[in-house]
This record gives structure tokens, sequence and C-alpha cells, in this order.
């Protein structure tokens, strides 16, 4: 009954609700959504260097191209390094399932220099983040796989939730896990130190750092395809959130596919490093609604998550995020209230880049998250 008065003429406007649509997709089957729902972010052939897109965002362009807009730090391809773009396809080794197996992490020779802000550089009224245009054109990319309405993205609502810890770090808190394990960047080497994985190890030093407990899993689910990547990390993911019944946040750390001749670079504290970018799924489809066999009742608290995060990187490292991206599938954010799908930089970021964007993404974690802050 809904859908049928949203057909009639200003119905939106009485009822006080304001959409966002995208382009109709066409009807999909649901092997197809779990298989794709692997493969829509775009990644590189390891065999022809070439970005591979979902081929769903609208006029044709790739999810990282659709998500740079006006803002974003795109390092122009005459200020590249003078070295091989192309991703090497790393070294396959056993899968693991030890949450806690240890990664080493390539040299980092940002050392410990890096110095957090602890005074916002910028500030967002809320008078602004509560017009849901403005929270949109400034915080959001919406793909044409998904819809949005000013009912769910609600900034104060998701701003007035809480993404504090409940309890210390005498049990694990975080949660650190990569859907894509194979993701590496300009300079990697094959060895898992040099990809996304040893990115995510820097992360966890840098939270423990901070007084958290972390577990790092090492988990690899895309060796041979990223077909059904999600499907095959969730079963891990249960079984240790099972098991360690204290984890309340969960980071889904990622890399992009962005064209050969784009670097997604900022600066920050005098370093150069990769931007990154919160992802979220929404369990939506254009066509056809909300989609019954990929629920996730967390929804919202993913979205107060990613936008609390979104909000601390604008203020405190402007230019250091690019805008939320969202999505139509679920991503494996159904677990855990508090998940984030984090990317970071593309395959045409150096490992040091990335490494040092782990620098402010750590100290932003702590801000929102942290008790006392």
């Amino acid at each position: 009954m809904e859908r049928i008065f949203e057909m009639v003429p200003g119905y939106r406007y009485v009822t006080g609700t304001e959409d966002y649509a995208t382009q109709t997709e066409s009807d999909i089957s649901y092997e197809t959504i779990i298989a794709r729902e692997a493969r829509d972010e775009n990644y590189v052939d390891q065999n022809t260097g070439e970005v591979v897109t979902s081929g769903e965002v609208q006029g044709g362009d790739s999810v990282g191209q659709t998500s740079l807009k006006e803002g974003d730090n795109v390092l122009p391809e005459d200020r590249k390094e003078n070295q091989e773009m192309k991703q090497e396809a790393p070294e396959e080794e056993e899968p693991s399932d030890t949450p806690g197996e240890a990664v080493q992490v390539a040299q980092n020779s940002s050392g410990t220099d890096f110095i957090p802000n602890n005074t916002p550089v910028a500030t967002y009224p809320k008078e602004k983040l509560n017009d849901f245009d403005y929270l949109l054109q400034n915080f959001y990319v919406v793909d044409r796989t998904t819809t949005i309405n000013s009912g769910q993205l609600n900034a104060e609502e998701l701003l007035g939730k809480s993404m504090k810890l409940n309890h210390g770090p005498d049990a694990p808190q975080i949660l650190i896990y990569h859907t894509h394990s194979q993701e590496g960047f300009a300079d990697s080497t094959g060895d898992a130190s040099t990809s996304i994985v040893g990115v995510g190890e820097y992360l966890n030093q840098l939270l423990g750092s901070y007084g958290f407990h972390v577990i790092h899993h090492t988990g690899e689910y895309d060796v041979e395809t990223r077909d059904n990547a999600y499907s095959k990390a969730g079963p891990a993911v249960e079984q240790i959130l099972r098991e360690n019944p204290s984890i309340e946040i969960v980071i889904d750390l990622h890399r992009d596919g962005v064209p050969e001749g784009t670097r997604l670079v900022t600066e920050q504290g005098g370093k150069e490093m990769a931007s990154i970018m919160f992802f979220n799924g929404l369990s939506r489809t254009t066509a056809n609604g909300d989609i019954g066999y990929l629920p996730n009742p967390y929804i919202q608290d993913n979205l107060a998550f990613s936008l609390q995060m979104q909000l601390a990187a604008k203020e405190y490292y402007p230019g250091f995020s690019r805008a939320i991206y969202l999505k139509g599938y679920r991503y494996n954010m159904h677990y855990c209230p508090k998940t984030l799908l984090v990317e970071v930089g593309a395959q045409t970021n150096t490992v040091q880049e990335a490494m040092n964007a782990m620098e402010p993404l750590a100290d932003i974690i702590a801000k929102v998250i942290s008790p006392g802050e």
C-alpha cells in the first residue's frame, strides 16, 4: 500500500520523507547477488593489471570512479613515483582460520612520529548536518543499486547513537579481518606483510598502543576467486564472535581499485598517505526494495558508526576520508552493530602510504569509541 501511495504526486512532501533514488537496476537472483556482493567492489586483475568493475554503476563507471567526487585528494599522473604500478600476484599460502595468527609488518619508516590532532580543525554545525540534502551532498555517494531517504539518514539520530566501548581491555574488544586478503599495493612484493593484511597488522599494533584489545584475523577467502568471498568469510567471523562475545567492534579492511592514472593521496601531519573511504551496505536494491534474504538488523547502527567516523575524520583530519559509499548489498555488516568496512587507498598507492593512513585512522577510531572521549 505504501508503494501505491508513493506514486501519488506530493505524497513524500506531505509525509515529510525525502528520498534519494538512483537509476533502476534489473532484477537479479539470490545466487547472483551473493556472487556479485563479493565482486562489486573494484579490484585489479592479477594477470592484466586492469581495474575490474561490477558494471552496475551509472554510465558504466566503476565504483572507484563514481566515488571520486569534488574534494577527494587525487594525485595527478605526472606526480606519480617512477615505479611499476602493475600489482604483482601474491604468493598463495594455506588459508588460516586462527584469529590471532601473527603477521609480520613491512618496514614502516614512519615509526611512531605521528602526532594526533587533539583539537578539531573544522566544525560542522548540527543544523547543517540535520539538513538531508546537505548531509547527502557533503558526506555520501549513493550507488545506483540502492536508495536512501531522510528517515534512514537522520543525522540527529545517527550521531546520537553511542559507539563507545562498554568494557575494558581485559577481554577482546575489536576484530580486524579481511574479506579480500589478496589486495595489494603498487609496490607490494607478494608477501602478506606488504598487502592489506600487513596494513591491518599495523592498525592492530596502533590500536594496541591506544590500549585496546584487538584480534587480527588473517584468514584468506579470495585466493582463487573473489566470488562468494563474503559468504566464505562469514562462518569464520561468526565463530570468532561466538568465541569472543566481548568483541564490540568489527573492522573489515580493504583496498579500493581505481584507473591507473589515479592515486588517492592526502597529506596529514606532514606525511603523504592514502586516503580512506567508509563503505556501507543497505540490503536494499533499487528495483526490488529490501532484500529479505540478506537481512541486517544493524543497518542503522552501521550507518551511525560510519557517519561518526566520517565526521571525526573531517573535523580532525580534513581531506583524509573520501565520501561514505552506500551500496545495495550486505557485506557481512549484520554480525555486529558497530561494524566498519574501510577502503584504504587503491592499487596505485604505495605500501608506505597505506601504512601511514593507519595512524590517523587509529586515532579517529579511538576518538569515536573511547568512553572518555
